[in-house]
C-alpha cells in the first residue's frame, strides 16, 4: 500500500461491511503478503504504544539539582569559594549534593529495570494469514490489514473488525470494566460513534481484551497508538501530574530556612559592622551560619530513606517506580480502586444453588446425580486443558469448576453420555440446548439460560426425585428466589430436562426447548477477594476509606461493595452511577463527593472526575487499578498503583508503583512502609534542624556577644559526619506500634506536624545554650593557667585558653547531637520504652561517629586541620557530662507532655 493510499485509521469501520474494509487496505481473506506486510510496517510502524521519549542519565542527573534547598547549597559553595579563597568547604558542599544526584539517578534506573522486566514477563504472539497460510508472529509485527485468527483464550493483538465469529465472546474488561463478556457478530452496526459505544461494537475486537469463547477472523483496523488502548494512551499526555505531598513539604521547608537564614544573617550583619567587622568578615560568617542552618546530608538522606523502603517494599512485591510514592502513599486518604481483577478476582464462582425448593451455599454438598450439577456441566463448551486449567467464557469455566469441586468431572461424564445434537445459545431466546445419548437408549434435553425465559417453557418441577405439575405458586416461588439471588448480586442461570425416545429430527427452539421439567437455579458472582476484604478492614481502622469504582451495574457494584465492608449492607445512598454523576457538575459534585464509596457504571473520564472531586476536599488520592480504562485515574491521582501480572502496559505506565502480585493486601503493607517512612523522615528532620538550630543559636549568640565563633569546617564536619551517620539509622527505625492506628496525617500536614516543630524548637535552643555554658565554663574555669603553664606568654597563654574552650564547644555540639539521636526515637514517648537497642544500625552508627568526632580532637595532625587541641580528662567529663544532660532534660519534657494527652 503506497503512503498515498494510507487508510486512516480512525474510521468507524463497524457501519462498513467486510468487503469494504478489506477493500480499503487492500487484502483478502487470505491475507498480506510479507512483502506488502513489510512496506506497510515501516508506514505505520510497529504495533506497540509510544513509551515517549526517554531521558539520557544526564538529563535525569541535572534533575536532582532542582531541589531548593540544593540550590542554597551550590550558592552558598560559590559565594564561599569566591570570597574565602578556601576552596575546602566549597568542595565538601559540592561533593554531598554530586553524590545525593548521582544515588538519585541510580535508584530511578533500578526502578525502571524493574518494571522493564514486568514487561518482558509476557511476550504476546498472534496467530494471522500470509499468502494465504496460518503463521504465528510477534504482537508488535502486526499491520493494518493483516487478517487475524481468534480462539478462546487469545488476546486481541491489535483492533479488528470482524468478518467471522462462531459462537465468539470477548472479554473487554480492560477497556469497560464489565467483566461479563460480550457476545460478538460478524455484522454491519447502524449509527455514529456517538451512537454506539465500545461496549456496543459487536463487530469489532480491541487490542488487550481477552477472547473467552469461540473463535473469529478479523482484519486489523487499528495499531499501535491508532488502537482504542492507544487513545487512552495519549490522553495521559494531557494529564499533568501532580506535585507529591514529599516534595511539596521539602519545597516548603527549603523555603523556610532560606527565609530564616536570610533575617538571622541580616541582624548579624548590621551588629558585626557596627561592632567594626569588614563586610567580607561578615560575609563569610553569613556563609557559615548558612552551612550551620542549612542540614546539607538532609537531602541524601531522606533519598537513601526512600530507597531502603523502596527495597523493603520490593521484597513484598510491591515495586516502586518514584521513590516518593513511598512517602505519598503513607499519607493516603483515600483508595480509588477498579472492582474488577482487584478488588474481585476477575473469575465467576459459583455462589448458590437452588434445587428442591431450598437455597444451599455453593459449598454445601451435592450429588453426583443431581440433575441441575448435570445439565450446567453438559450445556458447556468450557474445555479442560492437560494442566487442568479451564478454557472458555468465565461463567461456564465457573459452572465445570462448581463440579469439579463436586467430584462431577464433565469430560469423563460426557464421554459415557455424548453429546449427540446442539442448539447454541443466542441473544434472543437466552437459552442453549444440548443433547445425550443415555445408556437406555433415550436422549437427555438439557436446557440452560435465563430463569424467566426457562420458566415459560417448563410444565414440570423436580422435587425430590418426583416430576409434579409446575403451578402458578410453584413458578413464583422460583421467580422470587431468582429476584432474591439477583439482588445478591449473582448472576443467575436456570436448568431444565425432559427425556426423549428419539434425537429430534430437526433441532428447532421452537419444538426442542417445550414441555421442560424445571430442575433448578444457580448462582454466580466475580467473587471478592479473601485478602481485599481484610485490606478494606485494616485500612478503615488506619483511617482510610476505601472507594470502589466499577463499569458493573449498580446492585452488583453495591452487593460486592458491602461483602468487602466498603459499605454497610442495604446502603444504596453510598452508590452512584455514572449517569447520575453526568447531571453533576464538578463544583456540585465536590459538595457530595463525600457521600458516595461506590460508584457503578463509570467511564474513564468519570474515574478522573472522582479523584480530582477528592482532591478539591485536601486529600491524598491513590487510585488501583489494572485495565487501560484505569490509566488517566491512575496519573491524576496523587499515586498511581499498577498490576504486575494482570496490569496492561499502558496501566503499569502511568503508575507511580506496580504491585507484583496483584494483591490488593499488598497496599496495605505498602501504606505502613509509607507511614513509617514519613516518621522516620521526621525523626531525622527533627533530629538534623533541631541540631541545626542549636549551631544556629551558638554561632549567633556567640557573634553577638564578640566571643571565639565555631568555623565552618567544625560545622560541615559535624553535620556531615558526626550527624550522617545516626540520622541515616533513624530511617530504618521500626515502626512505632500505633503506626497503623492514627488517621492519616492529611494533604496540609508537614514535615513539622504532629509536635515535630515545638520539638526542634526546644531541643535546638537546649542544645545551643549547654553548649555556650561548656564555652562559657572552659573561658571561666580554665584547665590552663598562669600558675600551670609559668613559661607561655600571656598572648599564648590566651589562644591556647581559647583554644581549648572552642575544642570543648565544638566536642561538646557534636557529642550532644549523638546523645540527642536518642531522644529522636520517638516525640512523647520515652526512650527507654521505644527501646534503646532495637535499631542494631543506629547503635553502630552512633558509635562510628563517636570515634570520627573524637578522632579529631585526639589524633595528632588531624587535629590541626580542624584547629582544635587535645583535651585532658577533666575537659573530657565536663563535655560528656554536660552533653548527657540533654536526655533527661527531654524526657522531663516529654513526660510533662504526656500527662497533658500528647501521644
Amino acid at each position: 500500500m503506497s503512503e498515498e493510499k494510507k487508510v486512516q485509521l480512525s474510521e468507524a469501520f463497524y457501519t462498513q461491511s467486510d468487503e469494504e474494509v478489506l477493500q480499503k487496505f487492500d487484502t483478502t481473506i487470505e491475507g498480506l503478503s510479507d512483502q506488502e506486510a513489510k512496506k506497510r510496517l515501516e508506514s505505520y510502524g510497529a504495533n506497540a504504544l509510544d513509551e515517549g521519549k526517554k531521558k539520557s542519565i544526564v538529563v535525569k542527573f541535572f534533575e536532582q539539582f532542582k531541589d531548593f534547598m540544593i540550590i542554597v547549597l551550590l550558592f552558598a559553595a560559590v559565594i564561599s569559594a569566591v570570597f574565602s579563597g578556601d576552596f575546602v568547604d566549597s568542595i565538601i558542599i559540592l561533593l554531598v549534593v554530586i553524590l545525593n544526584a548521582i544515588f538519585g539517578v541510580i535508584q530511578e534506573a533500578k526502578a525502571e529495570q524493574a518494571i522493564e522486566a514486568l514487561k518482558e514477563m509476557s511476550s504476546p504472539n498472534a496467530n494471522i494469514r500470509r499468502d494465504g497460510h496460518v503463521i504465528t508472529v510477534k504482537s508488535d509485527e502486526l499491520v493494518p490489514g493483516d487478517i487475524v485468527l481468534l480462539e478462546a483464550g487469545d488476546v486481541v493483538p491489535a483492533d479488528l473488525r470482524l468478518i467471522e465469529a462462531a459462537s465468539l465472546k470477548i472479554e473487554e474488561a480492560a477497556l469497560t470494566g464489565e467483566s461479563v463478556p460480550v457476545e460478538k457478530e460478524a455484522i454491519i452496526l447502524e449509527g455514529t460513534s456517538d451512537d454506539i459505544g465500545i461496549g456496543d461494537r459487536i463487530n469489532m475486537a480491541y487490542s488487550n481484551s481477552n477472547v473467552t469463547y469461540g473463535r473469529g477472523i478479523g482484519v486489523v483496523v487499528g495499531t499501535g497508538m491508532n488502537t482504542e488502548v492507544g487513545k487512552i494512551a495519549g490522553m495521559l499526555a494531557n494529564e499533568k501530574e501532580t506535585e507529591t505531598p514529599l516534595k511539596q513539604n521539602l519545597n516548603q521547608l527549603g523555603k523556610m530556612l532560606t527565609i530564616a537564614i536570610l533575617v538571622i544573617a541580616a541582624v548579624m550583619f548590621v551588629v558585626g559592622m557596627m561592632n567594626g567587622r569588614t563586610w567580607i568578615d561578615m560575609l563569610l560568617t553569613s556563609i557559615s551560619l548558612a552551612v550551620a542552618a542549612i542540614p546539607e546530608g538532609l537531602p541524601a538522606i531522606v533519598t537513601i530513606i526512600l530507597a531502603l523502603g523502596t527495597q523493603k517494599m520490593a521484597k513484598k512485591n510491591a515495586i516502586v517506580r518514584k521513590l516518593p510514592a513511598v512517602e505519598t502513599l503513607g499519607s493516603t486518604d483515600i483508595i480509588c480502586s477498579d472492582k474488577t481483577g482487584t478488588l474481585t478476582l476477575n473469575q465467576m464462582t459459583v455462589e448458590a444453588l437452588y434445587t428442591d425448593n431450598e437455597v444451599k451455599p455453593a459449598t454445601d454438598a451435592v450429588a453426583m446425580d443431581n440433575m441441575a450439577l448435570k445439565i450446567m456441566n453438559y450445556t458447556n463448551d468450557t474445555k479442560i486443558a492437560q494442566d487442568g486449567s479451564l478454557i472458555g467464557d468465565p461463567t461456564e469455566t465457573a459452572l465445570v469448576q462448581y463440579g469439579l469441586d463436586h467430584d462431577f468431572n464433565v469430560t469423563e461424564k460426557v464421554a459415557a453420555e455424548p453429546r449427540v445434537a446442539e442448539i447454541p445459545f443466542d441473544s434472543d431466546r437466552k437459552l442453549m440446548t444440548t443433547v445425550h445419548q443415555l445408556a437406555d437408549g433415550k436422549f437427555l434435553v438439557a436446557v440452560k439460560g435465563a430463569p424467566d425465559e426457562l420458566l415459560k417453557r417448563c410444565k414440570q418441577v423436580l422435587l425430590n426425585g418426583q416430576t409434579p405439575a409446575m403451578d402458578d405458586k410453584q413458578r413464583q416461588e422460583i421467580l422470587t428466589t431468582n429476584t432474591k439471588l439477583a439482588k445478591q448480586a449473582l448472576r443467575v442461570l436456570g436448568m431444565a430436562y425432559k427425556i426423549v425416545d428419539t434425537v429430534p429430527a430437526e433441532m428447532d427452539s421452537d419444538l426442542v426447548e417445550k414441555d421442560l421439567v424445571f430442575a433448578g437455579l444457580v448462582g454466580m458472582i466475580d467473587p471478592e477477594r479473601k485478602e481485599a476484604a481484610e485490606a478494606v478492614k485494616v485500612a478503615k481502622e488506619a483511617g482510610i476509606r476505601p472507594i470502589m469504582i466499577t463499569g458493573d451495574h449498580r446492585d452488583t457494584a453495591e452487593a460486592i461493595a458491602a461483602r468487602l465492608g466498603i459499605i454497610k449492607e442495604g446502603d444504596d445512598d453510598a452508590v452512584i452511577t455514572g449517569a447520575e454523576l453526568n447531571e453533576l457538575s464538578d463544583e456540585a459534585f465536590a459538595k457530595v463527593v463525600e457521600h458516595y464509596s461506590v460508584y457503578a457504571r463509570v467511564s474513564p473520564e468519570h474515574k478522573v472526575r472522582i479523584v480530582k472531586a477528592w482532591q478539591q476536599e485536601g486529600k491524598v488520592v491513590a487510585m488501583t487499578g489494572d485495565g487501560v480504562n484505569d490509566a488517566p485515574a491512575l496519573k491524576a491521582a496523587d499515586i498511581g498503583i499498577g498490576m504486575g501480572i494482570t496490569g496492561t502496559e499502558v496501566s503499569k505506565g502511568a503508575s507511580d508503583m506496580v504491585l507484583a502480585d496483584d494483591n490488593f493486601s499488598t497496599i496495605i503493607v505498602a501504606v505502613e512502609e509509607g507511614r513509617k517512612v514519613f516518621s522516620n523522615i521526621q525523626k531525622t528532620i527533627q533530629y538534623l534542624l533541631s541540631a541545626n538550630l542549636g549551631e544556629v543559636l551558638t554561632l549567633f549568640i556567640a557573634t553577638m556577644l564578640a566571643w571565639d565563633t565555631l568555623l565552618p569546617v567544625h560545622l560541615l564536619w559535624i553535620n556531615l559526619v558526626t550527624d550522617t551517620f545516626p540520622a541515616i539509622a533513624l530511617g530504618v527505625e521500626p515502626a512505632e506500634r500505633d503506626v497503623m492506628s492514627h488517621a492519616p496525617r492529611g494533604k496540609k500536614s508537614n514535615f513539622f506536624s504532629g509536635g515535630v516543630l515545638s520539638s526542634v524548637i526546644y531541643q535546638g535552643i537546649t542544645q545551643g545554650a549547654l553548649t555556650l555554658i561548656v564555652y562559657k565554663m572552659a573561658i571561666e574555669f580554665p584547665a590552663h593557667t598562669a600558675a600551670n603553664m609559668p613559661n607561655l606568654s600571656a598572648a599564648a597563654l590566651y589562644d591556647l585558653q581559647h583554644g581549648d574552650a572552642l575544642t570543648m564547644a565544638f566536642a561538646t555540639l557534636g557529642l550532644i547531637q549523638l546523645f540527642h539521636a536518642f531522644n529522636v526515637k520517638s516525640i512523647y514517648q520515652s526512650v527507654f520504652k521505644v527501646g534503646l537497642f532495637r535499631n542494631k544500625s543506629f547503635n553502630w552508627a552512633v558509635l562510628i561517629s563517636f570515634l570520627l568526632l573524637a578522632a579529631t580532637i585526639l589524633i595528632p595532625g588531624f587535629n590541626d586541620l580542624f584547629s582544635v587541641t587535645s583535651l585532658d580528662a577533666y575537659q573530657w567529663a565536663i563535655v560528656a557530662g554536660t552533653s548527657f544532660a540533654i536526655i533527661p532534660i527531654v524526657e522531663i519534657v516529654k513526660f510533662v507532655q504526656r500527662r497533658m494527652g500528647k501521644s
